[in-house]
């Protein structure tokens, strides 16, 4: 299909030539011929925001809907029916679709916990989400005997490609120093860089990330052999071991390759059962410790138990996939130097960590949620992607009361319904398909004004995706007679969680007073 031409989508062309591009494109606002911003949230409006994970979500909701925002100057009262797709956090002001199933059970975590062992959980605040949250089955709060040490996050660069190290020198001195703590039963690492750096279109910064990585997985495995400590090394789904499309393109995104499992220094004789998945790491951690598999998980131990039980380290490295040495494999190309030796030394085998073995649809790239998710739980987790495609499927998705709600508050009130999340079939944050749902919905139910605010990135999608996007979503609109996409920003600037409360201010903006680079529509009023 040929890309449509519409006021927006040619303006993400032309600043596509200035040199922006979609992760980091800054506002651009739909206007009508008087200039004037077209389609801002104001009080009294309807808006559903549908992207789904929710940790990158979490702030923009907040400037929208909560009482009493602080962090930057808001509109007061706007007395807007919201809802999220999921719930992005307990407690905030705003329906949700699709609530969750509520926290896990007999996680690797709580099993650890309960048998009264100390546990620690190391990572940079860009990660901590997800070796907390994540990894404990969906809960807030430290388990009794849990600590958890996050390394501040860098704050003095826009980007990580300025600083491929990251935080990880820091990461690996609190790790060594856990290592040395006999009262520390299992300790769990994770190095983000490969992840964070190999989303970044900077083969150079990528090749940095990824020996860095190597060096300080050395380090710490290292400190653990010194103290007799049994070490895994795993990862929780690739990204640069693919990072060309077959056309040479580059892939910024995750990919669904297999990820390597090592098995260091749990004594003689120790094989690895082929054929693994994410899910199989907690009873194969529990069973090294000597600890019971609760009934819940349904992985299966990739070893024998060990004869007596040791001290686990479970060292994550973020992104890094297993995949034959090619001109697309950065991680091969940096020829990594420690992790070459560990394989050449120790029983290793792969994990399925995409897909279906993740609770994904069939196909689709892993993730960092899905991944800690499992890691943790031992057994899969159907996603909240998989449920919303079989909403869609089944009709379900149309009678959604969280949606009516919003959806008929927007059409009683006489008040435009706004649809803002990420314009993506590949994004982990939510799918192009979705929107496709809610617009249809919002046909359905006679609105009269539906206005889209799409954020485009480049995790996975091919340079300048974002303008086939909004063309393909202003084509949709065209098709049911309804609908416009009224302002377009990149992610960089909506889907922070790091408390970066300047990006989110200026999407705020864009929202609600349209500040940004004017589109003049094409009868826009």
């Amino acid at each position: 299909m040929q890309d449509a031409h519409t006021p927006l989508a040619d303006a993400l062309r032309e600043a596509y030539r200035r040199g922006e591009e979609d992760e980091t494109l800054t506002p651009l606002v739909l206007t009508d011929p008087a200039g004037r911003p077209v389609g801002r949230i104001g009080r009294g409006d309807a808006v559903i925001f549908y992207n789904i994970r929710g940790e990158r979500e979490v702030e923009l909701t907040r400037c929208l809907t909560e009482p009493g925002f602080r962090e930057f100057p808001v509109q007061a009262e706007m007395d807007l029916a919201f809802a999220t797709m999921i719930e992005y956090r307990p407690g905030l002001a705003v329906r949700v679709a699709f609530p969750p199933a509520g926290m896990l059970a007999e996680t690797l975590s709580d099993t650890i916990s309960k048998a009264g062992l100390r546990q620690a959980k190391i990572t940079e605040a860009e990660k901590a989400v997800h070796v907390g949250y994540f990894l404990n089955g969906k809960k807030e709060a430290p388990l009794p005997g849990e600590e958890r040490i996050i390394v501040p996050t860098r704050k003095d660069v826009a980007l990580f490609d300025e600083a491929p190290e990251m935080s990880s020198a820091q990461i690996t001195r609190a790790a060594i120093e856990k290592i040395r703590d006999p009262d520390c039963r299992f300790l769990f690492v994770n190095l983000p860089n490969v992840d964070v750096v190999g989303h970044i279109e900077n083969r150079e910064a990528v090749l940095r990330a990824v020996a860095c990585v190597d060096r300080c997985a050395g380090e710490i495995v290292d400190a653990a052999r010194q103290e007799g400590v049994t070490t895994i090394v795993s990862a929780d789904h690739g990204t640069v071991e693919k990072w060309l499309y077959p056309d040479g393109n580059v892939d910024t995104g995750h990919t669904d390759s297999p990820v390597p499992f090592i098995l260091i220094g749990a004594g003689p004789g120790q094989t690895l059962r082929p054929d693994g998945e994410l899910a199989d790491v907690a009873p194969t951690v529990l069973s090294l410790l000597g600890l019971p598999i609760p009934a819940l998980m349904t992985g299966r131990p990739l070893t024998e138990a060990a004869v007596t039980p040791a001290r686990v380290l479970l060292l994550i490295l973020d992104g890094w996939g297993v995949q034959e040495e090619g001109p697309g494999n950065l991680i091969a190309a940096t020829r990594p130097a420690r992790m070459a030796a560990f394989l050449e030394e120790w029983p290793h085998t792969t994990l399925r960590a995409a897909g279906e073995a993740v609770g994904l649809p069939p196909g689709t790239v892993g993730n960092s949620e899905a991944g800690h998710l499992h890691i943790g739980a031992g057994r899969r987790i159907y996603s909240d992607r998989v449920k919303i495609d079989r909403a869609i499927a089944d009709g379900s998705f149309f009678r959604n009361e969280a949606f009516l709600a919003t959806v008929r508050a927007a059409r009683d009130r006489g008040r435009p319904l706004h649809l803002l999340g990420i314009v993506s079939f590949f994004s982990s944050h939510g799918s192009i398909n979705h929107l496709f749902a809610l617009m249809e919905l919002a046909r359905r139910e006679g609105v009269a004004e539906l206005f889209i605010h799409a954020m485009l990135g480049r995790r996975g999608e091919l340079p300048e995706s974002g303008a086939h996007y909004v063309g393909s979503i202003e084509t949709r609109a065209r098709e049911i007679g309804l609908g416009r996409v009224v302002s377009v920003i990149g992610r960089y600037w909506s889907m922070d969680r790091e408390e970066n409360w300047d990006r989110i201010n200026r999407t705020y903006r864009m929202l609600v007073h349209g500040a940004g680079t004017p589109v003049p529509g094409t009868g826009a009023g």
